[in-house]
């Protein structure tokens, strides 16, 4: 599944690899989980027995990069590098108006 695919289907999660200071100052997505990249290993057993797809973001697609090549190591089977916040904000938001 493509991740415009993901979004279409509404069966996902959303996690957020950018720090806590970054949230408050550039602000967040609803419902997406705060998993700071450097906390990714710590919590690997958190995020590999989520159930349905996982979209991971940051600021520009470049850590969360980092943490889908990470996790895809460890098993991770339905994961998806989201981009920049902003961006998957926009599609996510986008895609709401389909339904």
């Amino acid at each position: 599944m493509s991740l415009i695919e993901v979004i279409q289907s509404g069966n996902y999660e959303l996690i957020d690899v950018r720090e806590p200071m970054e949230l408050e100052m550039d602000g967040n997505i609803d419902g997406a989980k705060n998993i700071p990249l450097g906390e990714v290993e710590d919590r690997k057993e958190e995020i590999l027995s989520i159930e349905k797809p996982v979209i991971l973001f940051c600021r520009s697609g470049n850590r969360s990069g980092k943490a889908l090549e990470y996790l895809n190591g460890q098993g991770l089977k339905d994961g998806h590098n989201g981009g920049g916040w902003a961006e998957l904000k926009a599609a996510l938001e986008a895609n709401q108006g389909t339904f």
